[in-house]
């Protein structure tokens, strides 16, 4: 044993050991198991001791799909079930063949062997069987009770008798269970059979819906008391006090006058005092509070409701509200209470505004209209004190009250929210309340203003980013109305872009809305100088020279724009788009316009972080050249490409001996390209041969060369260049072709075609990653 033995040999003998040990421990596990249920078992004695192999273990019982209890209940409730069928079948169907003597006792003898039988069943034990049988017992005296009816009393008002019967029935199920305690079901069925008896008492002694509704919650306070001991009763005491509640609530708002709309409100109240007690009583009643407070809320609001134009009730309920929230700091209420209230206020706060902020956004959008007459000099009418007033004021006090929220409970949620709204009341109150026309510009600018100082100063960032989109929103609004008339136009357009531009200037404002100020500045800039060629009386086409001094002034004053110079040159580059689009309509304008442009560029690229827009600059004059020539009626650019060619390879095959590293696309790009684009040009608008023969031989030329020197530029301007003639030449052909085959023919070759790539996709790929490799290594 002291040997060792070699690795292999000592690993095999470890595994055997393993597996015998796992094996012996299945073995005393089943056993064990086996053992366990044999002394569960009812009469079993002490199991005899027997060891043996592990595959001699004990016998396993079969897997039990359910358990015994539960099979227990299924069929008892079938047996019930079908108990109480029969005795509807009897009651309903057979009871005309029986005398009233019979039919008594038969009841009674059936009713009473029903009630009396869980006392023996539960002597015995047979818990589930009582329940059963005491089920269909309770059935039977429902039955009783209607067999009672229509036999002694068929003339009696049959409302009226129900509400007796659920009254007598719920107190003998009460007795009942209060004499068998252990039965679960007859308390819960006599308490559902009480919440029968008001209701239909009060409908049967006065037919409407407020005698229901008062029913409805003294069954609801009821239910409540009995909350207080039984939990499971808060249920019922929920579903009747919502039904007392949406009658009060349908009966306020129906109702067509102050005085119809008090029964309602006094209903309202009491279901609210109801709920408030149920919340002081239950730690964990706030929703019974946030309910009674609503209550109160709908109730006393309804009585104003009808002598109120719908926005200024929206501020009734608003201002009916807002105690609510103050009862978040009364420390002498519960904390359920508390907590209810408080909901319950911020959630009328929150419907009264998003009630008039949808007003205020009809007013906002209300301007899109000036498009359709820009610098016509309209104004809206408006009545000065119609419910925009109310919408001022809603939006207002919605705030303050998300502002106090904010500072009760040191949330900065709230915050957000109050800012939110302030700005919607102050900047919509000008036109809600029909302001003139200048007041109107005046107030909105100042209140856009306010806000966008915030965004720039405020130390929380959910402040700062709804304060910034406030800020947006409005000076868009208001600049959208300038359009009106042409003063207004310049006025605000400049106010706006001097503001935005001092904020883009101030630097202790965090860097998105510095950004966002500059581009706001740039637009405003853009937009001041296009109305300024719109005034000049000039045609649309010399707009676009003072427009390009935005980007010139741009790139002239990048260095000093610090942080927020990649926006602004971004916006001054959009500025530029725009004036080539303006210059578009005149070729000679576009030369020109596109000239200057490339100038900006290239006195961009000076820089060397800005030496890439070079490339922008070059393709800039030389678009402006061939405007120019196209302008001239040049047939033949080559002879005005190629002498620019030439010095350009010279120039770029010189710095490549002295920078073989230098890319090729420096080097030759700009040079092979002023030639074969315009050349490409006039060939696919030449109906001749020569001038497309002539440029696919100097294509194919440049492509081999650069195959054979592997120099990007060449390969890839000669191989697109030859492809494009190529197609040119062979289009009619093509046309030809496909006008002589049949319809059916190029969807077939077409779905070939997609077969085919589809069934090589893989080989494809690698052939054109391997194409794109290759080409990423030439020069």
């Amino acid at each position: 044993m002291n040997t060792p033995l070699p690795p292999a040999e000592e690993l095999a003998l470890i595994d055997r050991e393993l597996a015998q040990l796992d094996a012996r421990r299945l073995y005393l596990l089943g056993r064990r198991d086996w053992l366990l249920r044999l002394m569960l078992q009812p009469g079993s004695g002490p199991a005899p001791v027997r060891w043996g192999p592990a595959v001699s273990a004990g016998p396993v019982a079969p897997a039990k799909e359910a358990s015994a209890p539960s099979a227990q209940n299924v069929l008892l409730t079938l047996g019930a079930v079908l108990l109480a069928v029969a005795a509807l079948a009897f009651t309903l169907v057979s009871w005309g063949s029986m005398g009233i003597a019979g039919r008594s006792v038969v009841l009674a003898a059936v009713t009473a062997a029903a009630l009396g039988a869980p006392v023996l069943l539960l002597r015995r034990g047979l818990r589930s069987t009582a329940e059963s049988v005491a089920a269909v017992g309770l059935l039977l005296t429902v039955l009783d009770a209607y067999a009672l009816y229509a036999v002694g009393m068929p003339d009696m008002n049959g409302t009226g008798y129900a509400a007796g019967a659920a009254a007598v029935l719920a107190a003998a199920w009460a007795g009942y269970g209060s004499g068998l305690r252990t039965l679960r079901l007859p308390l819960p069925a006599a308490v559902l059979a009480a919440q029968f008896a008001l209701p239909l008492a009060a409908l049967a002694a006065r037919p409407g819906p407020q005698a229901l509704g008062w029913a409805l919650l003294a069954t609801a306070a009821a239910d409540a008391a009995l909350a207080l001991r039984v939990r499971w009763a808060a249920i019922p005491a929920a579903v009747t006090a919502a039904g007392a509640l949406l009658i009060g609530v349908a009966q306020s708002w129906s109702a067509g006058s102050a005085a119809a709309a008090v029964a309602p409100a006094a209903l309202l109240l009491a279901g609210a005092a109801l709920g408030v007690a149920a919340a002081w009583r239950g730690p964990r009643a706030s929703a019974a509070a946030l309910v009674g407070a609503l209550a109160a809320v709908a109730g006393l609001g309804g009585v104003a409701r009808p002598v109120l134009d719908p926005a200024w009730t929206v501020l009734a309920h608003l201002l009916l509200a807002l105690p609510l929230l103050a009862a978040v700091r009364v420390p002498a209420l519960p904390a359920a209470v508390r907590r209810g209230s408080a909901r319950a206020g911020a959630a009328v706060a929150c419907l009264a505004a998003l009630s008039a902020g949808a007003a205020a956004a009809t007013a906002l959008v209300a301007r899109l209209r000036v498009l359709g007459e820009v610098w016509a000099a309209t104004t809206p009418d408006r009545d000065p004190y119609a419910p925009g007033a109310a919408v001022t004021l809603i939006l207002l006090i919605a705030a303050g009250a998300a502002w106090w929220t904010a500072r009760a409970l040191s949330r900065p949620e709230p915050t957000v929210v109050a800012v939110v709204l302030a700005w919607a009341g102050l900047f919509t109150a000008p036109v809600l309340l029909g302001f003139p026309v200048a007041a109107v510009f005046a107030a909105q600018l100042a209140v856009a203003g306010a806000v966008g100082v915030l965004a720039l100063r405020s130390p929380e960032r959910g402040v700062r980013i709804a304060a910034a989109v406030c800020a947006a929103v409005g000076a868009a609004n208001v600049s959208l109305g300038a359009l009106d008339g042409r003063t207004a136009t310049f006025a605000v357009w400049g106010l706006l872009g001097a503001g935005c531009a001092a904020g883009a200037a101030y630097g202790a404002a965090p860097r998105p809305v510095r950004s966002g100020a500059a581009v706001c500045a740039v637009g405003y800039t853009t937009g001041v100088l296009v109305a300024a060629g719109a005034v000049s009386d000039l045609a649309v086409v010399w707009w676009a020279l003072p427009v390009l001094a935005v980007p010139a002034l741009a790139a002239a004053l990048g260095p000093r724009l610090g942080e927020v110079r990649l926006p602004v040159e971004i916006a001054a580059a959009v500025a530029g788009v725009l004036a080539l689009g303006l210059s578009a309509g005149r070729a000679g304008t576009l030369a020109l316009v596109l000239a200057l442009a490339g100038v900006v560029c290239a006195g961009a690229a000076v820089r060397p972080e800005r030496r890439a827009l070079g490339w922008a600059a070059g393709a800039l004059l030389a678009a402006a050249t061939w405007v120019r020539l196209a302008e001239a009626g040049v047939s033949t650019p080559e002879a005005y490409t190629l002498p620019v060619t030439v010095p350009a390879l010279v120039v770029g095959l010189l710095r490549r001996r002295r920078d073989p590293q230098a890319s090729s696309w420096t080097a030759y790009g700009p040079g092979l390209a002023a030639t074969l684009v315009p050349s490409l040009l006039a060939a696919w608008g030449d109906p001749g041969w020569m001038r497309p023969l002539l440029l696919g031989a100097a294509a194919l030329v440049v492509t081999l060369l650069g195959a054979r020197r592997r120099l990007q530029a060449p390969l890839l301007l000669g191989g697109a260049v030859l492809a494009a003639v190529a197609v040119h030449e062979l289009a009619p052909y093509v046309v030809q072709v496909a006008g002589a085959l049949p319809r059916w023919v190029p969807p077939a070759l077409a779905g070939l075609l997609l077969l085919a790539v589809g069934a090589t996709y893989e080989r494809r790929l690698r052939d054109a990653r391997r194409l794109r490799a290759a080409i990423g290594r030439l020069r």
